[in-house]
């Protein structure tokens, strides 16, 4: 899905801790010729939240290329981190009618804003979404995702409080049918990855949707907080495990993000980040460019 123009300089704003530690780091580091660049270079890695296996990974890579120089050096970097990234394509499948996303993730990883900034988006697109707040245990949990639906001036769906998710979002599917929304964005309860009976609860939904889909293909994103870095990948990993995701979203991917993590979560998971909040404003979700966040990553 094309969106919004991006804005001027964003990539510049994103992961400023790791940049702060990668750009400090690589420039303190000896020539590559020099005994123990390797070993340095691992150290910077890890220190910038990439992980030590993720760290060997790369710095083995770079030493494979035999970099002469430091600016060389930081080029082979940026290709063998570029290599790791995720294959599969970026894009939304909104090829059903009507499309649906599945947005899903702990409280507080930024869903409900996510949501709101996502409906933005395809509004500005030409697309009618209508979006369904599902999140019917927490408290103003859908009193909040009515209001960014409002205020992104699309249609909303909303459950009552304490009501069975799975059963608003299938409420909600046929709802957008007889509107003729062409697109539904879920907002499904939030949940930690230690809530068993909850998680079971998240798969009840993903069956549920198909099921109102009559079958076809939709959108799972998993809303990740970039604050907290290889943390995230825990619980990637379980939710993984009751709705299979097909794409990631990572909030709060500004100054204060541990960025580096994005090249681990990517490789191991082998899930694309499809886009990344970079701010709080509405036109702050971003389509995520893996060329330019590296470069912005390990380039001043």
């Amino acid at each position: 899905m094309t969106g919004l123009p991006r804005p001027p300089g964003v990539w510049s704003r994103v992961g400023g801790r790791t940049r702060s530690l990668l750009s400090a780091g690589l420039r303190s580091l000896s020539p590559p010729l020099a005994a123990g660049y390797y070993d340095e270079l691992e150290e910077v890695l890890i220190s910038a939240d990439l992980g030590p296996a993720m760290a060997v990974r790369l710095s083995a890579a770079v030493r494979r290329r035999a970099p002469r120089t430091k600016d060389e050096a930081v080029d082979s970097l940026i290709a063998v981190a570029s290599e790791v990234m995720s294959t599969r394509s970026r894009e939304l499948d909104l090829s059903a009618n009507p499309a649906c996303v599945l947005v899903y993730g702990v409280n507080g990883a930024g869903k409900t804003t996510t949501i709101g900034k996502l409906a933005h988006r395809m509004r500005a697109a030409g697309r009618h979404p209508l979006v369904v707040a599902a999140d019917t245990y927490r408290a103003a949990g859908v009193e909040q995702m009515v209001a960014w639906a409002e205020r992104a001036g699309v249609a909303h769906f909303a459950g009552q409080p304490g009501a069975d998710p799975a059963s608003v979002v299938f409420d909600g599917v046929q709802s957008a049918r007889g509107r003729g929304n062409d697109t539904v964005l879920v907002d499904t309860a939030g949940r930690l990855q230690t809530q068993r009976n909850l998680l079971e609860e998240l798969g009840k939904v993903g069956r549920v949707t198909a099921k109102a889909l009559g079958g076809a293909s939709y959108e799972s994103l998993l809303v990740l907080d970039a604050v907290l870095g290889l943390t995230s990948l825990v619980q990637a990993r379980v939710f993984n495990q009751s709705i299979p995701i097909t794409g990631l979203v990572l909030s709060k991917l500004d100054s204060s993000a541990k960025g580096g993590a994005v090249i681990s979560i990517e490789s191991e998971l082998g899930v694309p980040v499809k886009f990344a909040g970079v701010g709080e404003g509405i036109d702050d979700l971003i389509e995520f460019d893996p060329p330019a966040f590296i470069r912005a990553l390990f380039q001043e």
